[in-house]
């Protein structure tokens, strides 16, 4: 993605942020981050479903895209050239994972695109068994605090390239300290 097009990427967020997150194009989203360590600090933007078949966007799955890398950011790379409701023009998309789902994109690990640490002693994860117990510290605050009306919705974890690593550590990590009913795909 350009220079340009990032500048123009921030400022839509911020003007968005300040109409109440309509968010960029229409779409119904929210972003925002969350602290997985004491100074680790996790990226994370929802978009909503658009499909019109619901009444509801939680009769719709959650899918929480991981991009590969390691160090492509999801809310970039996999949002705006792959999956996203909206190219890197910011043209709209046809066939996107949003017509039919919410998608959740994770700029991780910490250190990548969003994601960042707030001070020079925070280390970055150096194993994929850390990458998951930092996801498994993400989706907890998010599942609880951020979004609990997806708590009971159907949740698929899907992982491109070294993403699909990071997604397996993330379902090992869940399954070994949650009970939380989760639906892996990768």
């Amino acid at each position: 993605m350009s220079v340009a097009r990032v500048v123009l990427l921030h400022l839509f967020l911020f003007v968005a942020c300040a109409q109440g997150r309509k968010g960029i194009g229409g779409t119904e989203q929210d972003w925002g981050y969350i602290t997985v360590r004491p100074s680790a600090h996790m990226f994370w933007w929802l978009y909503y479903t658009t499909c019109t078949d619901v009444s509801n966007y939680t009769d719709r799955p959650l899918i929480i895209w991981l991009q590969g890398g390691p160090g492509m950011p999801s809310s970039g790379y996999g949002n705006f050239l792959e999956i996203g409701p909206h190219n890197s023009s910011f043209y709209k998309r046809e066939g996107s994972f949003v017509d039919n789902f919410n998608v959740l994109f994770v700029d991780n690990p910490v250190g990548v695109g969003y994601s960042y640490v707030s001070d020079s002693a925070t280390k970055l994860v150096t194993n994929g068994a850390e990458i998951g117990e930092d996801l498994y510290s993400f989706f907890k605050v998010f599942i609880t605090e951020r979004h609990p009306e997806f708590k009971n919705v159907p949740i698929y974890v899907f992982g491109e390239s070294y993403g699909g690593k990071m997604a397996t550590e993330f379902v090992y990590a869940l399954t070994q300290f949650e009970s939380h009913t989760l639906n892996p795909i990768l």
